[in-house]
């Protein structure tokens, strides 16, 4: 039985990961230590996605193992030898990155290290497959020449019309911290695959969501969204009038890329992956779609202040990965994904509310 090694396995891509190699016959071991906690408080806990993977998986076990810490990743590698690695674990929030700007290095650089050494080491022949994110071009995509629409931003450029395209430049520009050490580390998963021949890729994630998500205002923007909503709470946008526009992905198409490429695994690939231009809104348009889903009109004041690095229209052309992966294609909606993501949030607040 083949062995998959998932990092971030609490999360919303490493659970979905989990449950989708697990429902494929493999023997799945994930590692987290639940640090999205310590990021970001109670409400971003995973620990209840991690319960219900042991409680549906029979073959998922879990590793209580921080990324950090080079001798026991190190180990972990040696003695499970994975037929195939994926790398979801990150600290993921610019504003957080910021304030705590080690940890956010030492995870996502220095973890990603971690591992693709450990991985050199134990199993150079397993693909890996890299959450990079689309934060590692920085605010250049803001230099596009874009148009305002009543809803929304749009590019203004017939070179993008399909999306953003993986020879988009990374250099001179505002990444925030965070997209710095994602940068960092999504060149070293590049560089071990071209230098040490190890079959490898990035994946640029646009919005990656789904109902696992444990969204909170740092990070997360279609569930945090959803979540403001149902709870009947308050929502603040920052900047460009509400009209940036997001593509989104849901995490069940971002496995299904993942086990495309490890079937036919390629060296050093980069991909921008989201949802393209069909799953693309503004948040003027997802509290729209939230509204008529839920009934509750969405709480919200504007702050002129756009967050730092942050994107005013980002769409992820998708042809690349189409081009060596014909079979891959988007299967959630956008409606889907708002669909989900209220119903998993309803759920989770009836089960939280005592008994009368």
């Amino acid at each position: 039985m083949a062995t998959i090694l998932i990092t971030g396995s609490n999360g919303l891509i490493g659970s979905e990961m989990v449950r989708h190699f697990h429902d494929l016959g493999w023997k799945v071991h994930g590692v987290d230590n639940n640090m999205r906690a310590d990021f970001f408080g109670t409400q971003g806990d995973t620990r209840w996605n991690q319960q219900r993977l042991l409680e549906q998986c029979p073959r998922f076990q879990h590793e209580e193992l921080d990324i950090r810490d080079r001798p026991a990743v190190s180990a972990v590698v040696r003695r499970l030898r994975p037929d195939a690695v994926i790398h979801a674990a990150a600290q993921p929030s610019h504003d957080l990155a910021a304030r705590r700007p080690f940890d956010d290095f030492d995870v996502n650089a220095s973890g990603t290290l971690n591992l693709l050494e450990a991985m050199r080491q134990g199993c150079p022949e397993a693909p890996l497959v890299h959450l990079s994110t689309n934060k590692v071009y920085g605010d250049r995509p803001n230099r596009i020449a874009l148009r305002e629409l009543e809803t929304r931003w749009d590019f203004d450029d017939p070179a993008y019309a399909e999306g953003i395209t993986e020879d988009f430049p990374i250099d001179q520009s505002k990444h925030s911290l965070f997209g710095a050490s994602k940068v960092a580390g999504d060149i070293m998963v590049q560089e071990y695959g071209r230098y040490f021949d190890m079959p490898t890729c990035c994946l640029r994630g646009g919005c990656l969501t789904g109902p696992a998500h444990s969204g909170v205002e740092l990070h997360g923007f279609l569930s945090y969204l959803v979540k403001v909503n149902v709870t009947g709470g308050h929502y603040t946008v920052f900047g460009y009038k509400a009209k940036q526009v997001r593509d989104n992905i849901h995490a069940f198409d971002v496995a299904r890329f993942a086990e495309l490429f490890i079937n036919g695994p390629r060296t050093a690939e980069v991909y921008n992956i989201g949802g393209g231009r069909a799953n693309a809104c503004s948040i003027l348009e997802a509290f729209a779609r939230v509204e008529a889903l839920t009934g509750r009109p969405m709480q919200w004041t504007y702050r002129d202040q756009p967050r730092e690095g942050d994107h005013i229209c980002y769409i992820s052309n998708l042809a690349r990965m189409k081009q060596h992966f014909p079979a891959w294609d988007i299967t959630r909606s956008l409606d889907d994904i708002f669909q989900e993501i209220v119903e998993a949030w309803t759920r989770r607040l009836d089960t939280a509310r005592p008994v009368a």
